[in-house]
């Protein structure tokens, strides 16, 4: 069992979150403000995170955003409620485009405030990546490679230009860290629930010769 890929083993969580770089895009208005980033790459491995010398990885299957719902994603800063989303999926201004080499984003932020504060922050460069937060529907582990293949998304539902000070740490390797503490207690559990069966087997072997 351990050397085989375990589907859907794993305790998932609600949902992910995962950064990408983020720039300011040429446009071809002068009014218009757009921020564009690659937020996957398809079929290429990444280390999550490195632990008891081990590294985790991810690898995101081309074909797992074919039929993701992105109907209601919105573009925020920081996934924050309190200011007002600069673009939206559902009104053409979010774009999200599956390619053969990943998945891109597009957007052209609304002529607010608050959105030209954050597009001349990142055309400077004082912010330089983006959170994309989706959910997922089905994926595989390989006990083996220590890797998680990501079959297919289930919805996205938030893209965010973040801080990195405050999201260095994202949800995803802090839950990606919280699969394999479970993956490792559900071992240990069937490792010591064979020893206590072996011990009664023995113990009854003895029983048995003693008659």
């Amino acid at each position: 069992m351990e050397n085989e890929v375990l589907k859907n083993r794993m305790i998932r969580p609600n949902d992910y979150h995962r950064l990408i770089e983020v720039r300011a895009a040429e446009s071809t208005s002068d009014a218009k403000m757009i921020l564009e980033g690659r937020a996957v790459v398809f079929d290429e491995e990444t280390v999550l995170f490195k632990w008891d010398d081990i590294e985790y990885k991810e690898i995101i299957k081309k074909g797992s955003f074919n039929e993701t719902d992105f109907s209601n994603a919105f573009l925020k800063y920081n996934h924050s409620d309190v200011v007002m989303p600069m673009a939206r999926y559902k009104n053409g201004t979010l774009k999200i485009d599956v390619r053969d080499d990943g998945v891109w984003v597009n957007a052209e932020l609304a002529d607010t405030s608050a959105s030209k504060d954050l597009y001349a922050l990142v055309k400077r460069g004082d912010i330089d990546k983006m959170s994309f937060a989706f959910t997922i529907r089905e994926e595989s582990y390989d006990q083996v490679t220590h890797t998680w293949t990501v079959l297919k998304v289930d919805r996205l539902y938030d893209v965010a230009a973040v801080n990195i000070a405050a999201y260095e740490s994202t949800e995803l390797y802090a839950r990606r860290y919280g699969d394999v503490e479970a993956r490792r207690k559900e071992v240990e559990a069937s490792l010591q629930k064979q020893q206590i069966e072996q011990k009664k087997q023995i113990a009854q072997a003895w029983i048995n010769a003693a008659k």
